[in-house]
């Protein structure tokens, strides 16, 4: 068991939080009891999983979706007051990480991804934190198009889609999980084979073929499932508390 407020201040420093301008509020959005023995983990804060930390008596959840994003409506109404209201009524603590989990150099998503994809990391594109979300590497032997989305598929159970515009074999490839098809450009300007998101928009099908470069989209949730994961068994290492990842399965 360990205090909450050592565990918050804790992840602070650990993800360098202050250096990040995001989209909504990172660490301790709400404040439930002021220890933690039992810590569940899952990718985003939706009614399915706090019903799952209920249920395994979680203290507090760890999320990388949590609530009140920017430009949203503020009113607790509907969806958001149910979600709330449980949350509140269990005394159980959410503590939510955006961008700074996405770009941890060991625990973060796109590290994470890479590892379970076998990709070997060069490093972030960008330098500066808190703009440090795009990565590439190095795939382990060139691969084909199709080859590179059966091997994706295969490690994260999911299909891949893919827009050809690249060399006949992919060796260099720059990734950002979630929805971070926009970085194409970047990729694309590092002379990169290939690039890997969660999600595509219109224009993305565009950029990778006019810019020849390979775009893959492998799914927003199925691409951010590993850093929150790897956050929570850390924290359960670190603090000797119990910690359980919960994938509330989501096709998007």
């Amino acid at each position: 068991m360990t205090k909450l407020v050592t565990l918050v201040n804790h992840i602070e420093q650990l993800l360098d939080v202050a250096s990040f301008k995001d989209y909504c509020p990172n660490g301790l959005q709400v404040e439930g009891r002021p220890e933690v023995a039992v810590l569940v983990s899952g990718v985003t804060a939706s009614r399915g999983l706090i019903e799952a930390a209920i249920e395994r008596g979680a203290d507090a959840i760890l999320v990388h979706h949590g609530y009140f994003w920017r430009g949203e409506d503020p009113c607790i109404t509907g969806i958001k007051r149910a979600r709330l209201e449980r949350i509140l009524t269990h005394g159980i603590s959410l503590l939510a990480y955006h961008l700074p989990l996405d770009a941890h150099p060991e625990l973060g998503n796109n590290v994470q991804l890479a590892r379970a994809l076998d990709i070997e990391v060069d490093g972030p594109i960008g330098t500066r934190a808190g703009d440090s979300l795009i990565f590439q590497g190095q795939l382990p032997a060139p691969m084909t198009a199709a080859e590179l989305s059966q091997h994706v598929a295969g490690r994260l159970g999911r299909e891949v889609l893919h827009i050809p515009g690249g060399p006949a074999q992919i060796r260099s490839i720059g990734w950002c999980t979630g929805a971070a098809q926009g970085f194409i450009d970047q990729a694309a300007a590092q002379g990169l084979d290939a690039y890997l998101s969660g999600e595509i928009s219109e224009q993305t099908t565009h950029t990778a073929r006019e810019a020849e470069i390979h775009y893959f989209a492998a799914g927003h949730h199925a691409t951010e499932r590993y850093g929150v994961r790897a956050l929570g068994e850390y924290l359960a290492q670190q603090f000797g508390i119990k910690h359980g990842f919960v994938d509330i399965d989501n096709p998007a």
